[in-house]
């Protein structure tokens, strides 16, 4: 359940970020400048990694004792997270690379738990 929210959750993330500058001269109208503070991205994509290591954990210490899926989670956020500090027109890289990287620490970690789950049940 974890790992979908979590996917879910990078999904919105990585949309927003995308969107972002498409939507950035309405947001003052709306009364949503704070969508494009940088603190506010950080926040969210801590909470994201926060939420990915509980789910990770839960996987790894429930069932497969596998490491990797941390390493793919904290390179994906790491990789977010330094979006800022390259040109603008690679933003969009960093945010695919970055969201990529975090969706598939999820999806690894629940096909990790599920391929644990059929060897037992058999």
């Amino acid at each position: 359940m974890l790992d979908r929210i979590g996917i879910a959750a990078t999904s919105l993330c990585a949309l927003h970020c995308i969107l972002l500058p498409l939507l950035l001269p309405a947001l003052p109208l709306l009364g949503l400048t704070f969508l494009a503070d940088h603190t506010w991205e950080h926040g969210f994509l801590m909470a994201t990694a926060i939420l990915g290591t509980i789910a990770l954990y839960s996987g790894y210490k429930r069932y497969h004792k596998k490491l990797y899926p941390f390493f793919i989670l904290y390179t994906g956020v790491a990789v977010y997270w330094i979006k800022h500090d390259y040109s603008e027109s690679l933003a969009p890289v960093f945010i695919i690379i970055g969201a990529g990287l975090v969706v598939a620490s999820h999806v690894i970690n629940l096909r990790l738990c599920n391929n644990y789950k059929q060897c037992n049940i058999q």
